[in-house]
């Protein structure tokens, strides 16, 4: 389960939602600090560094598109 990849994926992920969280909370930013929790969160949860890599991105993409929409 613990193999090269899911732990750089992990390493990663987790480490730039910590920053989206610590982000968010400088700036009251509910959006940046809600997609840092859930990206600490996906790093923890999910097992594949894939679908771990997927999700991240996609928590991205999402909080550049409600950031572009002015939440």
């Amino acid at each position: 389960m613990f193999d090269a990849s899911f732990l750089f994926a992990s390493l990663i992920w987790g480490s730039v939602g910590f920053g989206f969280f610590i982000y968010g909370k400088k700036q009251p930013s509910w959006v940046a600090m809600t997609a840092g929790a859930l990206m600490m969160v996906c790093s923890y949860l999910v097992s594949s560094a894939l679908l771990m890599s997927l999700a991240c991105a996609g928590i991205i993409g999402a909080v550049y598109i409600l950031l572009k929409l002015g939440y």
